[in-house]
């Protein structure tokens, strides 16, 4: 049988999606879709219009900050769509949960305004790690990733323990084979003059 070359077609979910078979489905995770301004970005959504096994996932627990109701949702081909509504639970998602959800989506202006606030924190946090030399990861999301040198001082752990000493609480990324950087959540503008203050000092210790 003579094999078969996939050429990339308009996005990398596209080719894979291209490459599955017909019975495997494509979940696309696009929890962090709201903070993305680029315009070269499609969450999946488009995919899901033109396929049958490809699904796209959002939350509420980003940028609308609603992570304890645990709301999220799905856009799904209708076939797909029926199989879960057969296997969820008769109540999944609770009243308040449901509310809570469609007063997030009415709410434009708060939405405009995280994106903002994340849009302008996210670039001045990462000024200041390129400042200190910690080589920021180019982000669209609302967490930063620096990457620290790996000396005994001023590793990825040291940094993580150091702020943590600080009631800095960030991510170790490890697991995820980056033991070289930490994950940080772009929070209030105090908290991040904080963090970077703090890395300041133990970059500088």
């Amino acid at each position: 049988m003579p094999s078969t070359t996939i050429q990339p077609t308009s996005t990398p979910f596209r080719w894979l999606q291209a490459g599955l078979p017909s019975h495997v489905v494509l979940v696309i995770d696009a929890a962090y879709a709201e903070f993305v301004s680029r315009n070269d970005y499609e969450p999946g959504a488009r995919l899901v219009d033109k396929t049958e096994n490809v699904v796209m996932l959002r939350t509420f627990s980003k940028i609308y900050a609603m992570a304890a109701l645990r709301l999220g949702w799905a856009y799904c081909p209708p076939g797909i769509a029926d199989v879960l509504n057969r296997v969820r639970g008769p109540f999944n998602v609770s009243a308040a949960a449901q509310a809570a959800g469609v007063a997030a989506v009415e709410d434009t202006e708060a939405l405009v305004r995280a994106q903002e606030h994340n849009n302008h924190w996210l670039a001045w946090f990462n000024e200041r790690l390129a400042a200190l030399g910690l080589d920021p990861t180019p982000s669209v999301a609302n967490f930063a990733l620096p990457r620290f040198p790996d000396d005994s001082r001023h590793h990825a752990d040291a940094a993580f323990d150091f702020l943590l000493s600080r009631a800095i609480i960030t991510r170790k990324m490890g697991g995820y084979g980056l033991p070289d950087r930490i994950r940080i959540t772009i929070g209030t503008g105090e908290e991040m003059e904080k963090v970077a203050a703090t890395l300041a000092e133990f970059m500088g210790s």
